[in-house]
């Protein structure tokens, strides 16, 4: 290809790129196809793992039954020990329930998401899933189209925000093809993805959700996921037992969390010294064993779910079924298992509706809707308090009944529910496992920003320790000079042997001269009672221990004192951490904000905005770009947005300067030009 060629392809990609509506409607409608397609194929992939290990097209409690118990038991540990193989030497992004993950892409990473984990998560959830691995298959869908739409943008070399918005037009894609529930997958994406309801972020994602619909339609029909009857709100009263159910389904939700993330601390500490692969095919081996007694827990559970929802399970079966279910997701996902929670989430939620309805049904049968309608509604309950996403649950619920009779009842236990856990823990079941790993969502978005320091960040020296044998007279000389009212006491190589504060020495100061030659350092020290903190604390930790203490808290390793922490010193480096995070947050914001232009004096129309590089001028210099003639703007500052270049001051651009990756440019030109050179971004 000649020089002239390559420069005319390169100003036609431009050119297609500066319309950022035009851009993100046809990717969306490219994620939205191919995210269905990715959709159908995971289902269909489980069905052939189904057929093949089970003889089975589906899951179902009878076929189960049908088998020896060797095989009921054995399938699910092979298929474990095949997903442990597939996640500890291919991608680890595919251990799990997904959605975390495609949470800290979009959060860390700026939308970023290995083109690995597509295959990867495709593989290990639906052989997971086939060989009968307590998971669902929403998650692993959400995942999967959230890594198509990323590796699109990261092909097409798409700046953070587009690349933000294609990860949530793939979550929606996802969550649509499966529910047949297109509004739903756009409430997920945004309320939960990407936190963002900004119409700029949902008209692609809307458009990947109406087109991952389309292709579930042309594969398998208009048809919801469940079969459900149509229920009724019997009398005004009936309101009570739903809030009432909004309580208990707070309570599951948060037993449920609990419980998983309890699981994985079990096989990630007492059986980590287990291979991955191993530890994977324990869990399947567990729950073969289960699936005995409780063939129901395997899978992705929706038949057990409509039996619910039909009522032909009694009392005592759904109590029990409640429990074992929580038990069979944990063992699944905590032992390293590949799949999702959402579907779990329906199961214990519609079980613990049904069997509070059946109770409620039983005790006033003319007033009260039978248990079908609590299941229903638990169902969304426990998934509304689980993922702290209350719209998304209603509304999947709502899509799936196309009844509005249903919704006073659902949204009232769905808020109730979603309260409730709220108000109990502040992680959901996606953002706790991020909070594991040190990432703590605030808001949906902030970092602790206490976690990752350690004490022997912020620890001083240990000034004006004294030895047993200090004389009170000295002891007072020590704290007039001392930062507060503390001595510590030490022996031999540094040794602490207790403390000393101001108000252990009052009592010996009432006029009594004499006594500041006799009262010596060992009489009144404190030899236990006092905190003390090792270097590799957490600041985190360590405030939540210390609370009010007043005094410096000593550092020691062993017996030995290393040093001092004072609690002022960790707000101080606390406030610096926050100031660094509050001035990148507001250059962000600055950045990000197309709207934000500064008029020029003395020159009509022309305008100021300070944006980061396009990811497509990189590589390429001003006379190669044009960019007086291809764009109307001129290039005033380019300085350095991170790296080594980060503190460089602004310099001006000569034509042969060439972009590299996190530069930011200070531009000139009318507001159209610049709003199209934005739109790159």
């Amino acid at each position: 290809m000649s020089l002239s060629q390559s420069s005319a392809l390169r100003r036609l990609r431009f050119r297609f790129l500066q319309s950022y509506h035009t851009v993100m409607v046809l990717l969306s409608v490219v994620v939205g196809l191919l995210g269905g397609l990715c959709a159908v194929g995971f289902r269909k992939f489980i069905t052939l793992v189904q057929t093949q290990v089970w003889h089975l097209p589906t899951l179902s409690m009878d076929g189960i039954r049908a088998h020896p118990a060797w095989v009921v038991v054995l399938v699910p540990a092979a298929g474990g020990l095949v997903v442990g193989l597939i996640i500890h030497f291919f991608a680890r992004e595919a251990k799990g329930h997904g959605v975390p993950e495609v949470m800290e892409a979009v959060m860390i990473r700026g939308g970023r998401i290995r083109m690995r984990v597509l295959p990867a998560k495709l593989l290990a959830s639906g052989i997971c899933i086939g060989t009968g691995g307590s998971v669902g298959r929403e998650g692993p869908i959400v995942q999967i189209g959230s890594a198509l739409g990323s590796s699109i943008g990261q092909l097409l070399n798409l700046g953070e925000r587009r690349l933000r918005t294609l990860v949530g037009c793939g979550a929606a894609a996802g969550i649509a093809a499966t529910f047949n529930a297109p509004i739903a997958g756009v409430l997920f994406a945004a309320e939960v993805i990407l936190g963002d309801f900004a119409p700029t972020q949902l008209t692609p994602i809307v458009i990947s959700s109406v087109a991952a619909t389309v292709v579930s339609h042309h594969f398998f029909g208009d048809i919801p996921a469940f079969l459900i009857p149509r229920y009724s709100l019997v009398g005004s009263w009936e309101l009570l037992l739903y809030g009432v159910l909004g309580l208990v389904a707070g309570l599951m939700a948060l037993l449920f969390i609990k419980a998983l993330y309890a699981a994985e601390d079990f096989f990630d500490g007492p059986l980590s010294f287990i291979p991955q692969p191993l530890r994977t095919a324990l869990g399947g081996l567990l729950i073969g064993v289960m699936a005995l007694r409780f063939p129901e827990v395997m899978g992705v559970g929706y038949e057990a779910i409509e039996m619910a929802l039909h009522e032909q399970f009694v009392l005592g079966v759904l109590v029990a079924l409640v429990g074992i279910k929580i038990l069979a997701v944990s063992l699944t996902i905590g032992s390293g298992g590949s799949g999702g929670v959402f579907a779990p989430s329906l199961m214990i939620g519609a079980m613990t509706g049904g069997a509070l309805g059946t109770l409620a049904h039983n005790m006033w049968p003319a007033a009260t809707a039978t248990s079908g309608a609590y299941a229903l509604v638990g169902a969304g309950a426990v998934v509304a308090a689980a993922t702290r996403a209350p719209l998304t649950a209603f509304m999947i619920i709502f899509e799936l009944t196309n009844d509005y009779k249903i919704i006073l009842p659902l949204m009232i236990s769905c808020v109730i529910a979603t309260m409730l856990a709220g108000r109990l823990s502040r992680e959901s079941i996606y953002t706790a496992k991020l909070l594991r790993r040190g990432l703590d969502l605030f808001n949906g978005r902030s970092l602790n920003v206490l976690r990752h320091l350690k004490v022997r960040d912020v620890m001083g020296e240990a000034e004006g320790c004294v030895n047993a044998r200090t004389t009170l007279l000295d002891l007072m000389a020590q704290f007039t000079t001392g930062r507060t009212g503390a001595v510590f006491v030490t022996g031999e190589h540094d040794r602490l042997e207790g403390v000393i504060t101001f108000d252990d020495l009052r009592p010996f100061l009432s006029g009594q001269g004499g006594l500041t030659s006799v009262i010596i350092a060992y009489d009144v020290m404190h030899t236990e009672g006092f905190p003390t903190v090792r270097p590799d604390d957490s600041l985190d930790t360590v405030m939540r221990r210390l609370g009010r203490y007043r005094f410096e808290v000593p550092v020691v390793e062993g017996d030995r004192l290393l040093g001092t922490l004072l609690v002022e010193d960790v707000l101080e480096r606390y406030n610096v951490e926050m100031f660094k995070r509050e001035m990148a947050a507001s250059v962000v914001s600055s950045i990000e904000d197309t709207a934000r232009f500064t008029p020029m004096p003395g020159a009509a129309g022309m305008s100021l905005v300070e944006i980061p590089v396009p990811s497509c001028f990189v590589g390429h210099s001003c006379a190669d770009l044009e960019l007086r003639n291809q764009y109307g703007v001129t290039v005033l500052l380019v300085r350095g947005g991170s790296g080594e270049r980060a503190d460089e001051p602004g310099h001006s651009p000569d034509a042969r300067y060439v972009f590299s990756s996190g530069d930011i440019m200070l531009a000139m030109g009318e507001a159209d030009s610049l709003h199209k050179l934005q739109n790159l971004i």
